[in-house]
């Protein structure tokens, strides 16, 4: 079986902007790819590089893990398992250490923007975090990784890395493909619409989450933040908050940009909004329904738990051969 391999941390709740430009890009990925397993893992080790809330991440990790599922993935070509919950991670994460320079993990752009941010107590898990990440890739022999801006270099790196692994000991590790994804929407603040819409700001009227009942979805469309215009036109530059929420209409229905500036030219904005509160309340609705059967049921650990066992069998025999290769204790079969 081939593998496509992707990971999540488990920090903050799952907002529309991850939804309609991340979850729904990886359901046409299983679409477009039917003959490879999508291996998606909790990353809970790599939220570890700042500090996390025991309860808090624990919960999370259930939370996060019910709305993958609940979100319309195809559950017969999916391996839905967490991160620590296989050893192999780690282990693979340290022996790639041993093959990853310093000279390039200071180049790491993630590490130089999270470093400024958090002056103080910045752990070396932030630094060796790419190492980690190559582990999550190679462990399974990824054919290919769902990538977008920000990871590439971390991708490069892994490739670089498996590369020099199959240099010194032979066919070790699978070198990966990065699988570009159809443009997704790219779905901006509700109240700084020149800023993506994310899960760390700190403004919470600034997106909707995917748990959020359909008076605040309302309420949060219905306030964000336009212009005075008030014409439906697509204009990223001079009218960003319209052409904001166009998207996720558009995202949302299937309607082209230009279909849907046509369909709302006659309208003002207070139309258009309770539009779009009605798209996403549509559309978000089966998801809350199936995550709290999910969460209500045994069903949500027993998804778990086959991943778990298909992740762990294949990761364990990766370690083994690179210990083999490395000399590491007995030799094993």
């Amino acid at each position: 079986m081939k593998h496509i391999v992707s990971g999540i941390q488990p920090t903050g709740s799952l907002n529309l902007g991850t939804y309609l430009g991340s979850i729904k890009n990886f359901i046409d990925v299983q679409r477009r790819h039917p003959e490879h397993q999508l291996l998606l893992f909790i990353a809970d080790l790599h939220a570890l590089t700042v500090p996390q809330d025991k309860m808090k991440l624990r919960k999370t990790i259930k939370e996060l893990a019910a709305l993958y599922l609940a979100s319309g993935l195809n559950q017969d070509t999916l391996s839905l398992f967490i991160q620590s919950e296989i050893p192999a991670h780690a282990q693979m994460a340290y022996l790639l250490q041993c093959f990853t320079y310093m000279g390039e993990l200071e180049r790491m752009t993630q590490f130089k923007d999270k470093a400024q941010k958090q002056t103080k107590g910045v752990s070396s898990a932030l630094f060796t975090y790419p190492a980690l990440m190559a582990g999550d890739i190679l462990l399974y022999d990824a054919q290919y990784v769902p990538v977008g801006e920000d990871q590439k270099q971390h991708l490069e790196l892994t490739r670089d890395i498996a590369i020099r692994l199959n240099n010194r000991f032979g066919s070790m590790v699978t070198v990966p493909e990065p699988l570009i994804p159809k443009v997704g929407a790219r779905i901006m603040s509700l109240t700084d619409p020149t800023k993506k819409m994310s899960k760390s700001d700190v403004n919470v009227k600034s997106r909707v989450n995917l748990l959020d009942d359909e008076t605040l979805i309302r309420k949060r469309i219905m306030s964000a933040v336009t212009d005075s215009e008030d014409t439906i036109r697509y204009d990223t530059k001079e009218k960003p908050g319209i052409a904001n929420l166009i998207t996720i209409y558009s995202a949302i229905t299937g309607q082209a940009i230009p279909a849907v500036e046509a369909t709302f030219k006659d309208s003002d904005y207070a139309t258009f909004k309770r539009a779009v509160a009605d798209a996403v309340i549509g559309e978000l609705a089966p998801i809350q329904a199936r995550y709290h059967e999910l969460k209500a049921s045994p069903e949500l650990d027993r998804i778990l738990d086959e991943g778990k066992a298909y992740a762990d069998r294949f990761a364990t025999n990766k370690i083994r051969k690179l210990q083999n290769a490395l000399g590491l204790g007995r030799k094993r079969k």
